[in-house]
């Protein structure tokens, strides 16, 4: 927020990036569901502080039963006049309008998102200008996700260093997770930045079955993969995750047992970045479909063996060189999946089956 310029003599805008398309990642539509009104009235408070007058909540295209929520919270709010003009009796003025999506993960982008709001095909722009300069229909634009508006009214009535010490230093507030995968309680939970991978996995009821963590993908797909024991031995903040080689993300978290095939699972992952390049830029659109290609040829019993270093090497040429991250995306599973786990991907290529037994 803190790059608005206040000054700006015209139109700005803000936007709330609601479209939470990252796989593994559902706790923005559990706070539109369960708790509308707290990103209603952070978008407010973000609005009046920045002398914003119009704002957007992008919302995912598949959860249409939380757009319709939205809505009515929106009706909620405007009878109580908390939104529309002179809120309160007062100078203010911010009007907070719906914007339905349809699906599109590229549109989770936040230059795409805007494209997509200003009516055009979602695609990203190129940076710079940046939103805070040039954002919606060419305006100054402050774009945030969900779960920040949704904190902005309790850091304002606590404090910020209340919010601050409940993490750790550099870490601070809390954070939901969205574990899913082979856990007993798959679900959302908010938890102080820093606390234990292994308390985190304890809330969710531990793995199912009893079995051994094998797998971690600790924020959303897009994350490099890391062994379950490096996870267990790893904080849930910014800075461990870093350290132990991965990347917070979107803060979910998909747990994978000893018995998942880790070449099934990153042929699955990149067959989804393969149908959600927006094929704008050559590496990723040429990229992502050679990576699937190949994977899908090593899961089928056709694989060679040059096939790992030729997946390294796409890998390597599409990260770092498209406009936005959707080819890092699509690059960084398979290096993580390839640097953890390459004797599976090297059975699969020797022997045509599977190095773990199917689960039954």
């Amino acid at each position: 927020m803190e790059f608005m310029p206040r000054q700006f003599p015209g139109k700005k805008y803000l936007a709330c990036n609601s479209d939470e398309g990252e796989p593994g990642t559902f706790k923005d539509r559990d706070i539109l569901r369960y708790n509308p009104h707290s990103v209603i009235e952070g978008m407010a408070i973000a609005a009046y502080a920045m002398g914003i007058t119009v704002g957007y909540n992008y919302i995912h295209g598949e959860i249409w039963e939380v757009y319709e929520r939205f809505e009515e919270a929106l009706e909620q709010a405007r009878a109580a006049d908390y939104l529309g003009n002179n809120i309160l009796g007062s100078e203010f003025s911010f009007e907070l309008h719906a914007h339905h999506g349809f699906g599109a993960y590229i549109c989770g982008e936040e230059t795409a998102l805007i494209e997509s709001i200003e009516g055009k095909k979602g695609q990203p722009r190129f940076k710079p200008p940046f939103p805070a300069s040039y954002g919606i229909y060419g305006k100054p634009t402050t774009i945030n996700n969900t779960e920040t508006f949704a904190a902005v009214p309790f850091i304002l009535a606590n404090g910020g260093n209340w919010f601050l010490e409940m993490g750790k230093p550099n870490n601070g507030g809390t954070k939901i997770f969205s574990i899913s995968g082979d856990v007993v309680k798959p679900g959302n939970y908010e938890i102080p930045m820093g606390t234990p991978f292994a308390t985190l996995l304890e809330l969710a009821g531990g793995i199912k079955g009893g079995r051994a963590c094998k797998a971690v993908i600790p924020g959303g797909s897009s994350m490099p993969v890391l062994p379950g024991e490096v996870m267990l031995a790893t904080d849930m903040d910014y800075d461990s995750i870093a350290k132990a080689g991965s990347m917070l993300g979107s803060g979910a978290v998909i747990v994978m047992d000893e018995t998942r095939c880790m070449v099934k699972s990153l042929l699955r992952l990149s067959y989804f970045y393969y149908e959600e390049s927006c094929g704008q830029c050559t590496p990723c659109r040429e990229g992502t479909g050679w990576l699937y290609r190949i994977l899908h040829r090593i899961e089928n019993g056709q694989g060679r063996p040059e096939d790992i270093d030729m997946l390294n090497s796409i890998a390597d040429n599409i990260q770092g060189r498209t406009i936005c991250a959707l080819g890092d995306a699509a690059a960084m599973p398979v290096r993580a999946f390839l640097k953890h786990f390459r004797e599976e991907f090297e059975h699969h290529i020797a022997h045509k089956e599977c190095l773990v037994s199917a689960y039954v």
